[in-house]
């Protein structure tokens, strides 16, 4: 354990910070999965509702730098790849 005040401290905020990490990625996983379980079943609306639900998610999270940008990029870019495939 940390015996300085400032160490202390950023044990701390990091525990706060990879929390809302954690909640965030899972967030967006449910949301894929949605997303994905709807082009399964051929559902292009609620695909189509989804997908710029999930951008936003994950441009968020990019700006947050809770994941890189060009891994929420391509995540979005393979998604939309999806919904047109079904369109």
């Amino acid at each position: 354990m940390a015996n300085i005040k400032s160490a202390k401290k950023r044990i701390l905020v990091n525990a706060k910070k990879t929390e809302i990490n954690k909640s965030r990625k899972s967030e967006i996983k449910t949301y894929i999965k949605k997303f994905e379980v709807a082009v399964e079943k051929n559902n292009f609306e609620a695909a189509k509702e989804l997908l710029p639900l999930i951008q936003k998610k994950l441009a968020r999270a990019s700006a947050k730098s809770t994941i890189h940008a060009n891994a929420a990029a391509r995540k979005v870019s393979r998604l939309s790849k999806k919904l047109n495939s079904i369109a």
